[in-house]
């Protein structure tokens, strides 16, 4: 990427400029903004602190020798806080312990006046990638962690929760079929993922496909593969989705949209465990978990001649429904604030607080988009920096009686904060960030609950 330039459909980058000296604030200043940066100055590290209090910004040019406390000095203060941007040290005056100082104290790069803007902006681009490669890593990491993790990535309490999870370790080492029922956007394919993990399989591909989002003409190639010359466009072989999760996991979602006649070739792939690239007779070995799922009831599919009843039964060995959000109500603030934190990170947001009036707001509408209607919600919220509880105000069930109102809203903050803390595992710091309160605060209330 050239760094005098970023791709138009890029957003701004916020930059604040702190120097002692009026000339270098306005150099940096005008050569920034004519490059598309937001930028803002301060002359001392006490000011700037003010503007970050005021200001996000995505980075920091500072000058070491400031009036009042030093560049490093504030640099540090600023790690010690968690500042999440990046600080570039500026400096006419410098040594190898200088910039080893900087450097261990946090900063991105250091840079010696003078200096060619040409030298700011390719710091700059550097400082940006590595925080870019920094939150995707920390994103995997957790995704994997979550993953890894005694609930896999099912976040929640509730007693329904509660059996499939038990469901869910009892059958996950076994190679069985499963199919996995319920709404749209309840979370099958998080369930699916779970399965997976807790699985012998779990360090081997797990491979999603969609049935309905695949043309009938296609599908057969995208699961089986084909051969060079198989059809119009083959201008190569290619191997199948089978293939490729070949010793793990195949995920077949959306299988009641499977066309009829590719489900006797499925049919025969789960009994025989090989599979016929399209144009030819030659079959291959594969060694693959198949989990599928559908939103359909299959069992009328099969009476209205549109499921194939071998096909079904094949499917059926064991059958896992995930209930609907209406019917766990009380998980709605876990994955809610759960949601706020991934979105948060992703979106480059500052996370909205979820009070117990939300909390109260959110469980009593039905979602009848279910877990993937409540992320809409969330990330609407960040994305507006307010939740639009208006939308909610139709399934919102009748205030209690005055008198009774505190009593609801306690209990309401109760399961909210125990939903939370089960979320993270008992980790109480964790918690109090994720419900952005106190520890101490946190511990109190538990107290409280004696808990």
């Amino acid at each position: 990427m050239n760094p005098e330039s970023a791709p138009a459909s890029a957003p701004q980058q916020s930059v604040l400029v702190v120097d002692d000296e009026q000339g270098m604030r306005n150099f940096l200043s005008r050569a920034l903004a004519l490059r598309g940066f937001v930028v803002d100055t301060a002359e001392s590290a006490e000011e700037g602190a003010e503007k970050l209090a005021a200001t996000r910004f995505d980075l920091v040019i500072l000058d070491i020798a400031l009036p009042g406390k030093a560049g490093i000095e504030w640099l540090q203060d600023l790690t010690a806080a968690g500042f999440a941007g990046e600080v570039i040290l500026i400096t006419a005056f410098a040594d190898m312990q200088t910039a080893i100082d900087a450097l261990r104290a946090g900063a991105a790069d250091f840079i010696l006046k003078p200096f060619r803007i040409d030298q700011i902006l390719n710091s700059i681009h550097r400082s940006t990638e590595r925080a870019r490669l920094a939150r995707e890593n920390f994103l995997l990491r957790r995704q994997v962690a979550g993953s890894g993790s005694a609930s896999d990535g099912m976040i929640g309490a509730s007693p329904a929760i509660g059996q499939l999870r038990q469901i869910l370790h009892r059958i996950a080492p076994t190679p069985s079929t499963v199919l996995i029922q319920g709404e749209s956007g309840v979370g099958k394919e998080v369930v699916a993922r779970a399965l997976h993990q807790l699985s012998p399989r779990a360090e081997q591909p797990f491979v999603a496909v969609n049935c309905a989002a695949i043309s009938a003409e296609l599908i057969e190639s995208e699961l089986f593969g084909h051969v060079k010359g198989a059809f119009t466009g083959a201008r190569e072989a290619r191997n199948g989705l089978f293939h490729y999760a070949h010793g793990g996991t195949l995920f077949l979602d959306e299988i009641g949209e499977l066309p009829l006649a590719l489900q006797s070739r499925l049919l025969r792939v789960l009994e025989e465990r090989k599979v016929r690239p399209v144009g030819t007779e030659q079959e291959v070995p594969v060694d693959v978990r198949v989990l599928a799922a559908t939103n359909r009831d299959l069992r009328a599919e099969v009476a209205a001649c549109r499921f194939r009843e071998d096909l079904f039964y094949r499917l059926e060995v064991i059958t896992l429904t995930v209930p609907p959000l209406r019917e766990r109500a009380e998980d709605v603030p876990a994955l809610a604030a759960a949601f706020m934190q991934q979105l948060a990170m992703q979106l480059g947001l500052p996370p909205l607080l979820i009070s117990p009036e939300v909390s109260a707001r959110l469980m009593a509408h039905p979602w009848p988009g279910n877990v993937r209607e409540l992320r809409n919600f969330v990330e609407r919220s960040l994305l507006f920096g307010d939740f639009p509880l208006a939308s909610l105000a139709g399934a919102v069930a009748p205030p209690p009686p005055a008198s009774a109102a505190p009593l609801l809203l306690e209990e309401v903050e109760k399961r909210h904060i125990l939903a939370v803390l089960d979320q993270c595992g008992g980790n109480k710091t964790r918690a109090a960030e994720l419900l952005g309160v106190s520890r101490k605060t946190l511990e109190r209330k538990c107290a409280e609950w004696s808990v």
